[in-house]
């Protein structure tokens, strides 16, 4: 063993190169690597690529730890030297793994991968989004600066802000706090001139424990409408023609047929209910809910005519029960001890009997009852009330419920009304006084105007448990990060959603010592963008369906390539088939091109398509160092000569006789060692 020593180069008796190479980290390496595969698999089916990709393999750990495997594998193969022909398999394997750590290494350094969403008619765009946040500042320099914005780890906060420097006008950046939902209130400023006429609403419901309220800009096509689910609030420039309020038709039919109706019924409002329509026609049932005493769950009274039925709402809750002297039956299919609208949808936001309501469904064989006066809850043209999201009117058909407000020269507010409960009516709007819709117990009130105003949003983060304004989803909203701006003593706070581009007046460096003149900078908070050397324009976009449906069979893209020095190439893509630019053999084998594949499709927008970018340096020595793996591995376990013999024998094969049996497990420790 001394002997051997002895034997050995300086540099391989070094006792940092000995720690390298030795087995014990190599243990320890893919040990760790292997738990590190496996936490990244759960938290990629857990939560999805991102989350992985952040805490595992995107982390600056893992890549280091892929770093000290590949010095490891390295020190080990020149432990061995001076390598003999029993070595090749050996260092055959080791460098086939360096490789692909390499070829790796350099994908994700060099590697470029995002996609584009591309119009049809568009000239050609380059500008690749990356699944990476960041923040985008267009300095008074006219220099575009990015600053990374992931917020997945540790979410700048007031206490702990993200310092992000100095800009060219000497004010300092900072981000003070992050929200992953933000939602946007219209709150318009006045202008001297040229702008839109802005009216400023409340509407609100007691029935139903709600209150709304909104900016509106005339005949704004983004904030010029409001929707509120069952109905639409709209403003316009003029004044409202005049309508003679109507009724609806009181015409009966004699034929008796197959009823079906929903009706909500509310505790609080005995009067007021919402029906709609399910088969036949309306059954004029008119339903009450009586306030729950006692712990129960109320009553439900039943009209239908000169005939009245009562009903324990806790005894016939999802039961089906006849109305006696009636052809109906009755139905309760739920109840909320607090009943609320919550993103189009009933819901109850405590087990308090608060704002108790139900909803009934009332079927059976009769005469179905179209007039006003005697259905208490309108016409068949009603929307959705069985829980889930409201219903669109028929096509070629408006909203049931609806409102115009007309804003006229002089400040006068006049307004066209569309209720399904009332018919329509029209006439003037004072100040502060209330509307009755006639949409269940909704009113509103209109309390300030202004002439002249730009449109301009207020963003605010939403809490937890916090509901959305009913013209926005959650699932819609972005997340999004508060700028501070530090300048000459002065401080400016703004919310940045993502998507969104927002202007921060900052003082602008003069020529004169110490002084600043105001200029805005705009800030965008959003997906990173890349240049990218070549542009796509998207030439057509097909949609193949399936026989005898409307249901996409499939969908391809067909795109022209340009580049900067006029070079072009069309191809198409579509799913599992992509095209290459540039498509020589050479920099498709080598992965020094860039692979094109369809990645999704709008079906409101049939001239709109997005397409995946994919370009990957590295490819060819990923793929170069699995093969001299699997060669490796062959040359190790299955060619003889490539095996260490044992002490005293030739390196080439000998006749069995003369061969001295060694197990597989010996050969292999033999030749590691």
């Amino acid at each position: 063993m001394n002997s051997r020593s002895t034997e050995q180069p300086a540099w391989q008796r070094n006792p940092i190169f000995e720690f390298f190479a030795s087995l014990k980290l190599a243990v320890v390496l893919l040990a760790v690597i292997i738990v590190a595969a496996i936490a990244g698999t759960i938290y990629e089916s857990s939560f999805d690529a991102k989350i992985a990709r952040a805490y595992v393999y995107g982390a600056p750990w893992f890549n280091l730890w892929l770093i000290l495997l590949g010095a490891n594998l390295a020190c080990s193969a020149l432990s061995r030297w001076p390598w003999r022909k029993h070595h090749l398999a050996f260092l055959i394997t080791h460098l086939g793994i360096i490789t692909l750590l390499i070829g790796s290494l350099i994908g994700r350094i060099w590697g470029v991968e995002g996609t584009i969403t591309l119009f049809k008619g568009d000239p050609p765009t380059n500008r690749l989004l990356v699944n990476e946040r960041q923040l985008r500042v267009h300095d008074v320099d006219g220099i575009v600066k990015g600053y990374p914005a992931e917020f997945l780890h540790h979410p700048p906060t007031p206490q702990h802000p993200r310092d992000l420097g100095l800009l060219a006008s000497g004010a300092h950046l900072k981000i003070v706090d992050y929200a992953p939902v933000i939602e946007g209130k219209l709150n318009p400023k006045p202008v001297s001139e040229g702008g839109a006429p802005a009216l400023h609403f409340t509407i609100a419901t007691v029935m139903m424990n709600q209150r709304l309220d909104d900016w509106l800009l005339a005949d704004d096509p983004q904030h010029g409408n409001f929707s509120i689910g069952l109905a639409n609030i709209e403003l316009k420039r003029g004044s409202a023609t005049s309508i003679t309020s109507t009724s609806k038709s009181t015409n009966k039919s004699e034929e008796a047929t197959d009823l079906e109706e929903s009706i909500f019924a509310f505790s609080k409002a005995p009067d007021e209910q919402i029906g709609h329509i399910r088969r036949g026609g309306s059954t004029g049932a008119k339903v009450r809910l009586t306030t729950p005493e006692n712990g129960n769950k109320g009553q439900i009274i039943v009209s239908a005519g000169d005939k009245e039925a009562t009903f324990d709402v806790a005894e016939n809750l999802r039961r089906d029960v006849p109305i006696e002297n009636t052809p109906f039956s009755l139905r309760i299919e739920n109840y909320w001890p607090d009943f609320r609208i919550e993103n189009g949808k009933p819901s109850s936001v405590s087990d308090q009997p608060n704002n108790p309501a139900v909803l009934v469904t009332i079927r059976g064989k009769g005469v179905p009852i179209t007039a006003a006066e005697t259905n208490p809850h309108g016409n068949t043209k009603e929307l959705t009330a069985t829980g889930g999201p409201p219903a669109m009117p028929a096509p070629g058909e408006e909203t049931p419920n609806r409102l115009t407000l007309f804003i006229a020269d002089d400040g006068a507010i006049s307004y066209e009304l569309a209720s399904r409960k009332n018919g329509k009516s029209s006439g003037r709007i004072e100040l502060n006084k209330p509307l009755p819709t006639g949409w269940a117990d909704w009113q509103l009130v209109v309390d300030k105007t202004m002439s002249n105003t730009q449109p301009q949003m207020d963003f605010m983060p939403l809490k937890s448990g916090q509901a959305p304004t009913p013209s926005t989803a959650a699932a819609d909203l972005p997340d999004g990060v508060r700028l501070r701006v530090q300048q000459n003593g002065e401080t400016l706070e703004r919310w940045a959603p993502a998507g969104w581009q927002i202007a921060i007046p900052i003082g602008q460096r003069t020529d004169s010592p110490g002084r600043t003149s105001p200029s805005p900078t705009m800030f965008a908070y959003g997906w990173k963008t890349v240049s990218l050397p070549i542009g796509l324009e998207l030439l057509d976009f097909e949609v193949k369906r399936n026989e005898g449906s409307n249901s996409p069979a499939g969908f391809k893209s067909t795109l022209k390539v340009v580049t900067a020095q006029g070079e072009t190439a069309i191809g198409s893509c579509w799913m599992n088939n992509p095209f290459s630019f540039p498509g020589n053999w050479w920099r498709t084998w080598t992965g020094l091109t860039y692979k094109i594949s369809q990645a999704s499709w709008n079906p409101e927008n049939l001239n709109q398509s997005t397409v995946q970018i994919l370009r990957d340096p590295g490819w060819l020595l990923k793929w170069i160092g699995s093969l001299l793996v699997v060669i490796g591995v062959f040359m190790m376990f299955y060619l003889q000569p490539y095996r260490k013999q044992t002490e005293g024998e030739p390196i080439t094969p000998s006749l069995p006789k003369q061969r001295t049996k060694m197990t597989r497990g010996e050969a292999v420790a033999e030749i590691t060692r």
